[in-house]
């Protein structure tokens, strides 16, 4: 886990917090995950980059959710995938997805990116995997690394 940017994300107004867990609310963002990978294939080019990007990035909110981890700052939720199993593969995929997302979004260019459904698909399934694996006891494991590094921030 990159403590220095948890520690700034915990210092920012919209960053990571601690919540309650609410199992409704994370599989809203798993309903709206899939939603937006089966819209991929039937948007341009631009709007596929931006699916393809909400699409993973709800699916490891949902996971946050469940948790009962609130951030609202997109860096901040790709810095906390380590503490929740993912490799450093998954987290620069999904880093990457987000940067041409804001590319084409945000700044128009055309997208460098070609969008695979099938890498989508996997990651989706890895948080599948990841989300059956949070029991009680990795949940609260999680949870204190985190109050760990919220004590150390000040």
């Amino acid at each position: 886990m990159n403590f220095d940017q948890i520690k700034w994300c915990l210092k920012q107004n919209r960053g990571i917090k601690l919540v309650e867990p609410n199992e409704p609310i994370s599989e809203s963002y798993i309903k709206e995950s899939w939603n937006d990978f089966d819209m991929i294939e039937k948007v341009n080019q631009k709007w596929k980059t931006v699916t393809a990007y909400y699409s993973c990035y709800n699916s490891v909110y949902s996971i946050l959710i469940k948790i009962g981890i609130k951030c609202e700052i997109h860096d901040c939720t790709i810095a906390l995938m380590d503490l929740l199993g993912f490799d450093k593969a998954d987290i620069k995929f999904l880093d990457s997805l987000k940067k041409e997302r804001v590319d084409v979004q945000y700044y128009l260019e055309p997208s460098s990116l070609s969008i695979d459904k099938n890498n989508v698909l996997e990651f989706l399934n890895k948080c599948k995997e990841i989300t059956k694996e949070m029991n009680d006891d990795k949940i609260n494991e999680i949870r204190s690394k985190l109050e760990g590094a919220i004590k150390q921030k000040k």
